[in-house]
């Protein structure tokens, strides 16, 4: 805990779980030097996402200018989507959840929604940060009369908790996926992305 910087804060049993996929920003060893081939992308990501989280008081006005509380990096498999987002969160400072699915599901009822809190109420309590799920379609996918009741209710849950972020003008935290399968997202999560960057392979 005295590691990452978060020995002082109260953290709950499930919020401690989250706490083992945590990555500081001294930590993250990757920077924009280690992003080649996509300097108009690094560019407007600096300017959409990390400029409003390093300028808060001069964005604190407008929700407009805010940093947008849900991104989406989608393009083919091994175009750097992860390093990317690596990269933002070493170069705006911010703690870094990554996540993934299974660490989500849980085979006991009511843990699955207890974990999705404990991630949204982790992050405020250590923000600015950046809530990171990898192939997020294999998570957040359309759902479906198939879904398994405790996968649907995960699900809203965290959508509901995701609205909560906007709430607040002063909340720095950002929901970020990645995927290779856009069209296989939920239209609900789609709507919570509305900022998008398509990452193509890099051009050497």
């Amino acid at each position: 805990m005295k590691q990452i910087g978060i020995e002082k804060l109260k953290l709950t049993e499930h919020e401690m779980n989250i706490v083992a996929h945590l990555v500081v920003p001294r930590d993250i060893k990757v920077s924009w030097n280690d992003v080649a081939g996509l300097d108009e992308l690094v560019s407007e990501l600096r300017d959409t996402v990390i400029l409003p989280l390093q300028q808060t008081r001069l964005f604190e006005y407008s929700k407009l200018c805010q940093p947008p509380k849900g991104v989406l990096l989608y393009g083919p498999p091994g175009c750097g989507k992860t390093l990317l987002a690596k990269a933002m969160a070493q170069a705006s400072n911010c703690r870094f959840i990554n996540l993934q699915a299974p660490t989500l599901m849980d085979k006991w009822y009511g843990e699955s929604q207890k974990l999705t809190a404990a991630v949204f109420s982790l992050a405020i309590k250590i923000q600015p940060c950046i809530i990171f799920i990898d192939e997020i379609d294999s998570f957040l996918r359309s759902r479906s009369s198939s879904d398994h009741e405790a996968t649907a209710m995960m699900k809203a849950q965290f959508m509901s908790l995701w609205d909560g972020l906007d709430t607040d003008f002063n909340c720095q935290v950002i929901v970020m996926g990645a995927t290779n399968r856009p069209q296989d997202l939920d239209t609900a999560i789609m709507r919570r992305m509305p900022t998008r960057f398509h990452v193509n392979q890099p051009v050497s």
